[in-house]
């Protein structure tokens, strides 16, 4: 694929198991980068990571070859094995099942990327629920919310 020429951004977004808020500032750095390195090994770039104790939300750009879920299902399942490692939680961590993505076009990277970067800042005006809603509404994503919530 040495002449195929692409721009896949896709604005990743998932929760806690049960939306706990688990990731303490004392883990959300060392979080983001570990988060950035697994990406890094599936030749994959993070352009951004944001979050608050409940959620995290990652500007990612792949190649045409990645397969989405599976790059994602690498960077759960390596991450949360590592908060465990580190003994840094109350609790054993999990995140939850599901997650949601969406497209980023070009025009609108600058300000997917500082949506992210102000995780803290706006999730004082607005929940994770209607934030998620709110996401799903915008892209006109079908959903029931006994499987979002449930």
């Amino acid at each position: 694929m040495a002449n195929t020429l692409t721009d896949l951004i896709y604005h990743i977004v998932f929760s806690t198991k049960n939306r706990s808020p688990i990731i303490h500032s004392g883990i959300q750095e060392d979080l983001y980068s570990y988060i950035a390195g697994i990406a890094k090994g599936q030749e994959a770039l993070v352009i951004q990571i944001g979050g608050v104790a409940d959620h995290v939300h990652i500007v990612l750009q792949l190649k045409p070859t990645h397969k989405l879920s599976e790059v994602i299902q690498k960077i759960k399942g390596h991450s949360s094995k590592w908060i465990n490692q580190q003994n840094n939680t109350t609790t054993k961590f999990h995140w939850q099942e599901g997650y949601g993505v969406f497209t980023v076009s070009a025009s609108q990277k600058p300000l997917v990327i500082q949506y992210v970067k102000e995780q803290e800042k706006h999730h004082k005006k607005i929940t994770f629920k209607d934030e998620l809603v709110m996401f799903l509404k915008r892209h006109h994503i079908e959903y029931d919310e006994k499987y979002i919530w449930g």
